[in-house]
């Protein structure tokens, strides 16, 4: 759930700095700053969240687990599907044209 969190403010982030003309768009936008400041706030209030709310912690360890599985279980299904589209008994080799002198 960390990760997540550091995501999306590492690509928010990257979202705010970008150039904008605002022509795009109406309504109010945000400097840089403004955004730094707020995500701090938020991160220091997701740092308590597990003191305030265990339950909230133990399913995301719960889901992050269950990602974890899911992503090894899929990495061998490639894994095994590679293994039997590679593996040809028979032993392709291709020719080097001579070079001229």
């Amino acid at each position: 759930m960390g990760f997540l969190i550091k995501v999306g403010f590492w690509l928010g982030l990257v979202l705010v700095l970008i150039p904008y003309d605002g022509s795009a768009g109406e309504g109010e936008t945000v400097g840089p700053l403004q955004v730094i400041h707020t995500a701090s706030s938020v991160a220091r209030d997701f740092s308590g969240i597990c003191e305030r709310k265990p339950d909230t912690c133990e399913t995301g360890r719960a889901i992050l687990k269950t990602m974890g599985i899911r992503a090894r279980e899929g990495a061998r299904i490639a894994y095994e599907a590679l293994d039997r589209h590679l593996a040809d008994d028979e032993i392709h080799t291709g020719t080097v044209a001579k070079q001229a002198d």
